[in-house]
């Protein structure tokens, strides 16, 4: 799977209300082999030039809703699976967002599917400029 595109490269942004940077957000696909339902997501960690974001500070949108890492534990409605080959939306809280430039990204997706005896834990890099 290393071959295979795991970001969305017109999918890295700042999060702006009302006017204000607010955060940023990232489209990534997930490192798993088949369609997941959001509760087997156990976390998601967020590295962004070298500061760790806190997971109160990440949330994840897909199929149009969006979860708290805390919420997506809870979600078996098979309406927000995140299905194989499609982006995932992971928004950070950051207040200002990310400066103008280059940036270098580190995520982490740890899914644990009950009938494996291990988690899958995948680490993603990316260097984007916004």
């Amino acid at each position: 799977m290393a071959a295979r595109v795991i970001f969305d490269p017109n999918g890295f942004e700042n999060i702006i209300e009302n006017g204000e940077a607010v955060g940023f957000r990232f489209r990534w696909k997930s490192q798993y082999y088949r369609g997941i339902t959001l509760s087997i997501v156990h976390d998601i960690k967020v590295n962004i030039d070298g500061e760790d974001i806190p997971s109160e500070d990440i949330s994840m949108t897909v199929n149009g809703e969006t979860f708290t890492l805390d919420e997506m534990s809870t979600v078996v409605d098979s309406d927000y699976r995140w299905e194989f080959g499609d982006y995932a939306t992971v928004n950070v809280k950051k207040a200002g967002g990310l400066a103008k430039g280059p940036h270098h990204l580190v995520a982490v997706q740890h899914i644990a599917p009950s009938y494996m005896p291990f988690p899958w834990i995948t680490e993603c890099k990316a260097d984007f400029t916004i």
